[in-house]
């Protein structure tokens, strides 16, 4: 364990702030309570109060943020969302979520519009839209409406609604006819069948009864049909290769400045009290040698970290990064998951002091992480994490607004290197992942390490998803495993549809 820390100072908690004395000609009074996320060593020396973030006190987070939320400041408001959409002390209620998140959203709060746009995508809370969502999207990262990207993207998805739409419209029609038919059918034989027909009636009203369903439903499809834009020309996008800025600017791209990139890589591999893992200090190794040498970062690699260590070191860089910069966090060690509160399941990263399931006092929550995350200043921050169940640390269920994954054109880069990003991809889903079978490293490192390395030119986040996708599935499926890693954004943590640009170092 670090020397002369504790674990608990570095986790980031619901800090309520002592009131501010404030002077208004002469008279003096004092502003209310204000809460805020940091961690506990800030809360402490700013005279804060808070209570220790475990499972046992999750009920208070409600309590701090409901008042400031209820006077209407959107960041409240949108913490409160978050709060009933994890089910954090309180049932989860996704209903109350997007209540929540839609009074933020009024007011244009980019956080609150890209979580609401996740409800509409999944249709929790709320009737799913993806075409609504991806509007709130757009809003979200400030895309203007007529942004050619954007406009290509709306309309895929509005040419997949309308064709769904038809779909379920021809659908229900011929289900329609069916049923009527049978009525009709039935009305025939009755009028010829003599005595009592109470049982024909009432089948007859049944089967009316599910035509008026019926059609109610087309209905409402063919209103929602008729309410997406008239088809268009599809806009046209640039499919320039970006070209290398000059060797002595490495971090300058065609005139825009990328900022600084710094890694932090973690490899947990000599458990002292679980079973230990083979490749994942020579995994976290190579892949901070790719990340330094070829692409310019400023890496720091802890090996076989504590729980202190792995959360000081979060801790650390938020002190170090600015507005501009760039950060990769690349995680290969055990991960696991237990259930949670009013959740399904928690997902966590563990230390080198982790105890066995089910003791957890050493874990690191990967909720942590994104508590961290949300506090970091950089504008870019991408996860890397190669560990059973890596993919807990997000449930965003997608990224919507792609082009051509295999090319990255100079307009990408401009209108997306302003936007906030907080970008996870991970080895596997909610599942085991293969440690070996990666000649010395593990499917998923060997195959990021494969791909860097072939790298030439400028390359984003999805572009390497897209690449060593295939790679790892081929490479697990000939040992008879299934293993797909994923590519998701880190809700929570202030994503607004960026991306992350590993950009290599001119060759001298």
């Amino acid at each position: 364990m670090a020397a002369g820390h504790r674990r608990e100072e570095f986790e980031v908690v619901d800090c309520l702030l002592p009131p501010q004395v404030r002077q208004l000609g002469g008279r003096v009074f004092q502003a209310p309570r204000r809460p805020t996320r940091t961690t506990v060593t800030e809360c402490r020396v700013r005279g804060g109060e808070w209570v220790s973030y475990d499972r046992a006190s999750l009920e208070t987070a409600l309590k701090v943020w409901l008042e400031t939320a209820q006077a209407g400041d959107a960041e409240a408001q949108t913490t409160v969302g978050e709060i009933y959409e994890r089910g954090l002390g309180v049932p989860s209620d996704y209903g109350k979520a997007a209540e929540w998140y839609q009074k933020a959203a009024q007011q244009g709060y980019s956080r609150a519009l890209f979580n609401l746009g996740t409800l509409y995508e999944q249709g929790l809370g709320v009737e799913a839209d993806r075409l609504k969502a991806l509007n709130l999207y757009r809003e979200a990262s400030g895309i203007k409406g007529d942004d050619l990207l954007f406009q290509k993207a709306a309309l895929e998805e509005q040419e997949r609604q309308r064709a769904e739409l038809q779909r379920l419209i021809e659908e229900q029609t011929r289900q329609i006819e069916a049923l009527e038919k049978q009525v009709s059918q039935l009305e025939r034989e009755l009028s010829r069948r003599p005595g009592p027909s109470g049982q024909s009636s009432a089948e007859i009203e049944t089967l009316r009864g599910l035509v008026a369903q019926l059609q109610a439903d087309r209905d409402k499809r063919n209103q929602r049909l008729a309410a997406l834009p008239a088809r268009t020309r599809e806009p046209g996008t640039s499919t320039a290769d970006v070209e290398l800025g000059p060797a002595a600017t490495p971090r300058e791209l065609g005139g825009m400045k990328l900022g600084r990139y710094y890694a932090l890589v973690i490899g947990n591999q000599n458990y002292e009290k679980i079973e230990p893992l083979r490749t994942p200090i020579n995994d976290a190794q190579r892949a901070a040698t790719i990340l330094r040498q070829k692409y310019g970062f400023s890496v720091t690699v802890i090996d076989d970290a504590d729980d202190v260590a792995m959360l000081q070191a979060l801790n650390t860089l938020n002190r170090v990064l600015k507005a501009d910069d760039n950060l990769l966090i690349y995680y290969a060690g055990h991960g696991t998951r237990i259930a949670a509160i009013n959740r399904l399941q928690a997902g966590y990263w563990l230390p080198v002091n982790a105890d066995p399931p089910p003791t957890d006092n050493f874990w690191v929550p990967t909720e942590q992480v994104t508590a961290h995350l949300a506090r970091f200043q950089a504008r870019r921050v991408l996860v890397i994490a190669d560990s059973c169940y890596a993919g807990l640390l997000s449930d965003d269920p997608s990224y919507l607004i792609l082009q051509n994954p295999a090319k990255v054109s100079l307009q990408y880069v401009r209108y997306k290197l302003p936007k906030r990003s907080r970008l996870l991809m991970s080895s596997g889903g909610d599942a085991p992942v293969l440690d070996e079978a990666g000649q010395g490293n593990s499917v998923f490192a060997r195959a990021f390490i494969d791909v860097l390395t072939m790298n030439q030119g400028v390359m984003s986040a999805p572009s390497l998803f897209a690449q060593l996708q295939g790679r790892v599935k081929s490479a697990a499926a000939r040992t008879g495993f299934r293993q797909v890693p994923e590519f998701k954004a880190v809700k929570g943590a202030g994503h607004e549809l960026g991306d992350f640009f590993f950009v290599p170092v001119a060759t001298r």
